[in-house]
């Protein structure tokens, strides 16, 4: 009897709130009788399970997911996830920036009454501020007490747990202090008038502050979805088809396999195929990121969502529907950003453990106090100095340590020209041990110049007229560079007459009486015109990765050219810089191999990797990977999303496409390699920053905790009120804050 089959789903997951929560639902799920294995990623909220169908089921999966506590759903075909996405994280932001509107209107006259110290008095503060508490907890730390619940029922802890707990502590303790104040005061102290100290300032605060950290961090998170959505405009939406002998237009999902496709000029092509007539030249920059045009005739392959150029073409098609290029992308971009596990924020993974313990010490202060203190005073001490430990041990420091780093060190990247999707990115970009180089765009400038021009038989400026006056009838790309380099040199470009292009060879027209031919060694040939005369120079050209363009004038042999894609003027500084942080440097291209060399060989690199799809390109980036790589990419064309994707910091070049930008960690938005250069140095100078502030939150609650317990009362009868907790946790959040402030004196 052969084993069952492995099936695997896809899970869209609503109700998480941190790291913490994605691993509970990765716990419960992988504990399951027949999944073999379960990836949960907070990032995207969305769920990965590979199960044994005869041992579990969709619907079983679900429940298991619902019963933890969260909400689960399937998810379907592209479009369809990403509108149930975008649906989910508009309501997520709406609802926080709701919750948090209400919580600070509350909070600040809160505050106000606090930092009055008792220059603001009248009868009934402690009600009003009860009044003005109460919904800052209910309403805006909604979201927190149900996630420490959450994490109750599953017998764990998180971030959620922390603040409950001290919050919830502060809330209390002051609203029975309000209601029974007598009780809160020492005996025979009862007949004063001045009311017991109350926290409903430091209970809201703390809600507060917080609220404003998730509601940052939601509009931060990666908008995974965009790129994918980018991905699918892209391709056409209907194809014209060849239907016996009628020519119909029929939505693209309705092209059949072996159908006979119609694109005319400047149309995209619908589906994979082959070209069975007609010649043309077609933009592949989306897949293969070559900024040249490459020339299609019978019997040549094509690609779906790739542009059509300058003749009409026939395409029989080989892969329709999910089975295209442009769909494998799409795919290749889902499963690289699914497949990258959230980085674990290590104050989650600390209060996973601080949360239990803070809990046993408030508990065993509380019944030292009750059993140790004199009777007429016990209850009281015991519950005060059980609320300083919880007050002080509440995660504000704790919770503001990463978040406030990462905010301004975003915000400097942003005055650098350097975009940042939030702390995933800044927590690894210093790790980098390989960054690999995209070549077009990304080290080079993207666009087609001029770039060499030696003349024969006529002054350089005269040819270059001649030339720029055929190409100006030309719809080919390369034409543009040569007319353009004309028009900059201030030429007048005379007007050509019986202008003919022929497919593959070149072009052909009179310009001032005089016929001049453009194009390759064979079509000169053709016309009986020897270009031995330039063999060194074509050599030299192609040496440097160059393709050399012919030109004859009257019959006779007058320039040899080049057009090409120059390298931008920074790039080889920036590798050298690269290198000298002892870094890696890898170019990776879907060009040719001798272009890809030279470029190499001009900016230092010494490992190449060409003529290779987006396929392979995140297959290389696995490999190393795999080899205990920490990767970076650069790169700025859609070819280039997959691999940003998979990468473990993706770099995408600014004034690249939108795609690349949206799958990328980071966008530079100059189109600068020197970017990538400052974006790890301002990497290593936030994690600095992070760390310095985690020390201090955790050295503040290692000293705090144990003063606010009581233990230097024995020594010198000192004892922290919470009020004083409440302070110190102030001082240690105002702390955290201004080292990281320090961050906006960054210099790359």
């Amino acid at each position: 009897m052969t084993a069952s089959a492995e099936e695997t789903v896809d899970l869209a997951i609503q109700g998480m709130s941190c790291a913490a929560c994605a691993r509970r639902i990765e716990r419960q799920l992988t504990r399951a009788e027949g999944v073999q294995e379960a990836q949960v990623n907070y990032a995207t909220h969305r769920a990965r399970v590979s199960f044994d169908p005869t041992a579990s089921s969709l619907p079983a999966l679900i429940g298991i997911v619902v019963d933890t506590g969260y909400g689960a759903s399937l998810l379907q075909r592209p479009e369809a996830a990403l509108e149930a996405e975008e649906k989910a994280r508009a309501e997520e932001l709406k609802d926080l920036t709701r919750r948090f509107a209400v919580s600070v209107s509350l909070t600040v006259p809160l505050l106000t009454l606090a930092m009055a110290h008792g220059r603001i008095a009248f009868a009934g503060m402690n009600l009003v501020q009860l009044l003005l508490a109460a919904p800052v907890l209910a309403y805006g730390g909604a979201h927190f007490f149900r996630g420490a619940w959450k994490a109750l029922r599953s017998r764990s802890s998180d971030m959620n747990s922390l603040v409950a707990l001290g919050s919830g502590a502060a809330f209390g303790y002051s609203v029975l202090a309000t209601l029974f104040p007598a009780a809160f005061q020492p005996s025979g102290h009862a007949h004063h008038a001045a009311m017991p100290a109350v926290y409903f300032e430091a209970a809201a605060a703390i809600i507060t502050f917080l609220l404003l950290g998730r509601l940052l961090e939601a509009r931060a998170k990666g908008k995974t979805g965009e790129a994918i959505k980018k991905l699918l405009g892209l391709q056409p939406k209907t194809a014209r088809v060849l239907r016996e002998g009628n020519e119909l237009e029929i939505p693209i999902e309705a092209v059949a396999k072996g159908e006979l496709v119609l694109v005319r000029p400047g149309e995209k092509i619908p589906v994979d195929g082959v070209v069975e007539g007609g010649a043309s030249s077609v933009d592949e920059s989306m897949l293969t990121g070559e900024s040249l045009p490459v020339a299609k005739a019978r019997g040549d392959e094509v690609f779906g969502a790739t542009l059509n150029t300058t003749g009409s073409l026939q395409v029989r098609a080989t892969h329709v529907g999910l089975d295209t290029a442009i769909a494998q992308i799409v795919k290749l971009v889902q499963d690289a950003q699914g497949s990258r596990a959230p980085i674990a924020r290590l104050a989650d993974t600390v209060s996973g453990y601080f949360t239990p313990v803070v809990l046993t010490i408030a508990v065993l202060t509380f019944v030292l106090w009750f059993w140790l203190a004199p009777a007429e005073t016990r209850l009281t001490l015991a519950f005060v100095n059980a609320v300083s430990v919880l007050v002080i041990a509440c995660p504000c420091a704790l919770g503001l340590a990463t978040p406030t780093a990462i905010l301004v060190g975003t915000g400097k990247g942003a005055q650098l020209g350097i975009l940042i999707k939030g702390g995933a990115a800044l927590e690894q970009a210093h790790k980098l041990t390989t960054v690999v180089l995209d070549k077009t765009g990304t080290v080079t400038e993207g666009k087609p110049a001029l770039t060499n021009l030696t003349a024969f038989a006529l002054p350089e400026d005269d040819i270059l007229r001649l030339i720029a006056a055929v190409e100006a009838l030309s719809e080919h790309p390369l034409a543009a560079a040569i007319v353009g380099a004309a028009k900059a040199r201030g030429l007048t470009i005379p007007p050509a007459e019986a202008f003919e292009a022929v497919p593959g060879r070149g072009v052909r027209a009179q310009v001032e009486g005089q016929v001049v031919l453009i194009g390759n060694q064979a079509f000169l040939a053709e016309q009986g015109i020897a270009t031995d005369a330039t063999h060194t120079e074509a050599e030299r050209l192609a040496t440097e990765g160059k393709t050399p363009i012919f030109v004859a004038v009257s019959g006779t042999l007058a320039a040899v050219l080049a057009v090409a894609d120059p390298i931008k003027p920074t790039s080889q500084d920036a590798i050298a810089r690269l290198k000298r942080l002892g870094l890696e440097v890898v170019l990776l291209t879907g060009d040719n191999k001798k272009t890809a060399e030279a470029v190499a060989a001009q900016v230092g690199i010494t490992r190449v990797v060409a003529e290779v799809l987006p396929e392979g390109k995140v297959a290389e980036l696995k490999r190393l990977q795999g080899m205990g790589q920490i990767v970076g990419m650069v790169g700025d064309g859609i070819n280039d999303a997959p691999a940003l994707a998979q990468a473990d910091i993706g770099i995408a070049i600014g004034t690249g496409t939108d795609v690349a930008i949206e799958a990328s960690d980071i966008t530079l938005i100059k189109g600068d390699l020197q970017g990538v250069v400052n974006a790890i140095a301002l990497s290593k100078a936030t994690m600095t920053t992070i760390k310095q502030n985690l020390f201090w939150a955790f050295i503040y609650n290692m000293i705090g905790i144990p003063l606010a317990a009581g233990l230097l009362y024995p020594f010198n009868g000192w004892l922290l009120s919470p009020i004083f907790a409440s302070a110190a946790m102030s001082l240690s959040s105002v702390s955290v804050v201004v080292n990281s402030l320090r961050l906006k004196s960054f210099k790359a």
